[in-house]
């Protein structure tokens, strides 16, 4: 029951003493004790999925099915809340200058998390938690089974389109700092008519169109 109020209510040592009539010390061994116990069964309840089903919140849905069939679940990193060493808590700050824990997940589509990694400092980017539990032969990360290959000439022009585009990303995230504003207030407005801007932009993606799809067939055609 200590373990169950501390976590439920974000008790320090102190509040617990004080609501349990225990020492200190007997909360810390309590509260160990019950997270080591937990943590022995993490790879009883956290199981990676069956890569040869399609899952049914994709199989059933015409939004998501077929063009989603070989997706097995979602992954994302995010920051906890946590306590450091002073000598060390520099290496836990993030772009918020708050003391974090990075904390690597992937849950199925049924909202059950199917694979887990904490500890990481929250200096650390998503991208090295991610690359270096890709390339630990310990890390038990649930890789899915080689590709079933490629189908069609669209599937390949977006799969090389998305893993070049990447690199904008990267390149925002090293020296662009997070906005404090979504708003378009500050964007500046192009000369011209609301019906000139429309019928330029129809033809400018009528030409992007068919340039993609002339690059994409001819990829494709290379491919095979």
């Amino acid at each position: 029951m200590i373990f169950v109020y501390v976590i439920s209510q974000k008790a320090t040592n102190r509040m617990a003493m004080e609501d349990w009539q225990h020492s200190g010390s007997t909360i810390s061994v309590v509260f160990t004790k019950i997270c080591k116990a937990i943590a022995s069964l993490s790879q009883t309840f956290i199981k990676p999925p069956n890569f040869d089903v399609i899952p049914d919140e994709i199989r059933w849905n015409p939004k998501y099915y077929p063009y989603f069939q070989n997706c097995v679940g979602a992954i994302d990193g995010t920051h906890i809340a946590a306590h450091a060493p002073a000598d060390v808590a520099n290496n836990f700050r993030g772009r918020k200058s708050t003391v974090t824990s990075n904390m690597l997940a992937i849950c199925s589509f049924d909202m059950l998390f199917t694979y887990i990694v904490t500890g990481w400092e929250g200096a650390v980017h998503d991208s090295r938690v991610l690359t270096t539990q890709l390339k630990d032969p310990t890390s038990s990360f649930p890789h899915p089974p080689p590709a079933r290959g490629i189908n069609g000439p669209t599937e390949l022009f977006n799969y090389r389109h998305a893993s070049l585009r990447n690199c904008i990303e990267r390149c925002f995230d090293g020296v662009m700092p997070p906005s404090d504003s979504d708003s378009d207030d500050d964007v500046p407005s192009s000369s011209g008519t609301a019906r000139d801007q429309g019928a330029n932009s129809r033809n400018d993606n009528n030409f992007a169109n068919d340039m993609r799809d002339r690059i994409m067939f001819e990829m494709y055609l290379n491919y095979n």
